[in-house]
């Protein structure tokens, strides 16, 4: 703990100051990264997660230390922590090919919320060094993480006569190493001649065209596509 900061970790005016203006500016460092990716939750809405969350804070030490009333300032805390997932979970999406986008925007929108909290608490070392993490994590290990090998994800539409014909298909993306994401089967008619469609979501390194090609060889499949 820096000492010197020992003065402006009371519930004076220019405590309280301090502390809102250092949330506003720890969001807007956050925020701005985000806003310069195109990012669902710009620099405004981190200032004033950051900055709701120092307010929350204040305000417990508030009734506690100038109103000499039985708050319960971790309640207050833990109350703000729950409701930033609500916010978080708006900014991911999954879009049409399976892939999740937001994730990292939700968790800095609530390591945001958590670095005004310890703002406003006073612990202004935790909450600089915090949103210093936050940054290099959301800058430096972007490309880190870019370079990272991922195998590819796609969605095959399969349409076949035969239930053993699926049964065939799986063994064979299990064989070359496809994980088998979600499989989802639906019956096409009620008649005699019944008919089912598969929609099999895979991941691996091999290719879809390859294994389309595969399939259609198959006994029983009567067509395969990717989505």
């Amino acid at each position: 703990m820096i000492t010197a900061l020992n003065g402006l970790r009371d519930m004076s005016f220019l405590s309280v100051l301090l502390r809102l203006l250092l949330a506003c500016c720890c969001g807007t460092a956050i925020g701005l990264e985000r806003s310069s990716r195109n990012r669902p939750a710009g620099f405004r809405t981190h200032i004033l997660v950051c900055l709701g969350a120092c307010a929350a804070a204040l305000t417990g030490l508030y009734l506690y230390l100038a109103m000499s009333l039985p708050a319960d300032i971790s309640r207050i805390s833990g109350q703000v922590i729950t409701g930033l997932g609500f916010i978080g979970a708006g900014t991911i999406l999954v879009t049409k090919n399976m892939t999740i986008k937001g994730i990292t925007t939700a968790a800095g929108l609530w390591v945001t919320g958590i670095i005004g909290l310890a703002i406003g608490s006073g612990f202004y070392e935790g909450g600089v060094i915090g949103t210093i993490l936050v940054l290099v994590t959301e800058t430096c290990f972007s490309t880190l993480s870019g370079s990272i090998r991922k195998d590819a994800q796609y969605v095959i539409i399969v349409t076949y006569n035969e239930k053993t014909s699926l049964d065939h298909m799986l063994r064979f993306c299990k064989d070359h190493r496809m994980a088998i994401i979600n499989l989802q089967i639906q019956s096409l008619s009620e008649d005699s001649e019944a008919q089912y469609m598969a929609e099999v979501t895979l991941r691996g390194d091999m290719d879809s065209a390859a294994i389309l090609e595969q399939v259609r060889k198959m006994p029983g499949i009567a067509s395969a596509q990717d989505l």
